[in-house]
């Protein structure tokens, strides 16, 4: 005989809360697991974002001395143009008829001396620029290296953890699901509501010492015997979350023992006598 399973709108606040701690509880020790991993995952992030960053700099740096060699190519090439100008001009003016055309070719000879001598110092500085840049391509791939091994030292951590946690974790998942198929839609939904807006995660709290679990404002007698009564969801009225009795919830609560009066000593003043001789 097969036992149908039974529908969540179908029961009783007392199993629903009930239902509900125990997703608390395994969703706790899901957050508990992920919490061995601190800021691991973040660090790791960062990391590869910082290399990103410094990658695409050391390609716009390598791209940059690129131009500038390219422009000292360019210049070079300029430069002999203008040294075979100078070379032609200077043998025809072995051949010259007459003065114009002496001073014709003399400044020309002297324009493209100028030329060449301009091209030396934008090579000068081009070749300047590419020292520079590549003292600074030096400096991005060290720190690359730097980064890249710190990257690699928290990814081995954090696969060192994950590997630790992640079947334990699959197995807590499995099972909040399992718990969340029977629990009713609009009441998970508020609950996971509550949870996201809460510091610590607890949608749920059982009360413990007349106060609530979560905020531990105290809350009333009359509120207190509601919630033992299993009659209807009660939330405290401070900060949202809901409240559950710690014997429905399984918890042992402690109590509050009688503290053993301490008794009072009295110290009984010492009276001087003198005795009269």
């Amino acid at each position: 005989m097969t036992t149908t399973k039974k529908d969540p709108s179908e029961m009783s606040v007392e199993e629903k809360l009930k239902t509900l701690y125990q997703l608390q509880v395994t969703l706790s020790a899901i957050d508990e697991k992920r919490a061995l991993r601190g800021e691991l995952p973040l660090e790791v992030q960062d990391l590869e974002d910082e290399i990103a960053g410094l990658n695409t700099r050391k390609e716009k740096i390598q791209s940059e001395i690129a131009d500038f060699q390219n422009a000292v190519a360019q210049k070079r090439n300029e430069i002999e143009s203008a040294q075979q100008s100078v070379d032609r001009y200077k043998q025809q003016l072995d051949t010259v008829r007459n003065n114009r055309e002496y001073d014709t070719l003399t400044k020309e000879i002297e324009f493209q001396s100028l030329e060449i001598e301009l091209c030396q110092k934008k090579i000068k500085e081009a070749n300047t620029k590419v020292a520079e840049r590549q003292e600074d391509l030096k400096k991005v791939d060290d720190t690359i290296n730097e980064r890249q091994a710190d990257l690699d030292h928290k990814r081995g951590e954090l696969d060192e953890i994950m590997k630790e946690t992640r079947d334990a974790e699959a197995e807590l998942k499995e099972k909040a699901k399992a718990l969340e198929a029977n629990i009713e839609p609009r009441l998970l939904q508020s609950f996971k509501r509550i949870r996201k807006s809460a510091r610590n995660g607890l949608g749920i709290v059982y009360v413990q010492r007349d106060a609530c679990g979560g905020c531990f404002n105290k809350i009333p007698p009359q509120r207190q015997l509601d919630i033992k009564m299993h009659k209807k969801i009660i939330v405290c009225e401070y900060c949202g979350r809901i409240l559950i009795d710690p014997e429905l919830a399984g918890v042992k609560t402690e109590t509050a023992e009688a503290k053993p009066k301490r008794k009072r000593t009295t110290r009984k003043k010492k009276t001087e006598t003198t005795e009269e001789e």
